[in-house]
């Protein structure tokens, strides 16, 4: 006798999102207020596994636009919810290049969560720390919100 197992598998989605973000500048005890813009996108690949990409526009705000830098984010993240969920909530990290004249390497690292208030679209919340150099490190901390579509 033969038996037929099903087994749920979580469905692939994605997501492409766009968010501002205010924060602040940290490196050698020297703080500043910066504001940052950006899209971005997801892939999620089952069991909450996921891939993503993002590019903004990072600068201080008492030099606004003379600071202002590129920054592109390739991240790993875990979702914790279902595919259907009202609330996803989320942890991220991977890799940062901050880019003016020259480049920077760095990393990020994060959490939040997406609340979707509709089929297609939702709300987005977000705590990033962006870490850009070493000796010293620059931290872009910031407090994120936008707009998330699937």
């Amino acid at each position: 006798m033969a038996y037929l197992a099903i087994i749920p598998v979580q469905a692939q989605r994605s997501y492409s999102y766009g968010f501002g973000a205010i924060g602040a500048a940290s490196v050698q005890g020297f703080n500043s207020s910066t504001v940052q813009l950006g899209l971005g996108g997801e892939k999620l690949f089952g069991f909450g596994l996921g891939a993503g990409g993002e590019l903004g526009a990072l600068g201080m705000t008492t030099r606004w636009p003379s600071t202002v830098l590129g920054v592109l984010n390739l991240n790993a993240s875990y979702h914790f919810s279902r595919p259907d969920a009202t609330f996803d909530p989320f942890v991220t990290g991977g890799y940062s290049l901050f880019f003016r004249t020259g480049t920077s390497n760095g990393g990020n690292f994060g959490g939040g969560v997406n609340y979707w208030f509709a089929d297609r679209v939702g709300f987005r919340f977000e705590v990033r720390d962006q870490v850009a150099g070493r000796n010293p490190s620059v931290h872009f901390w910031g407090v994120r919100f936008g707009v998330t579509f699937r």
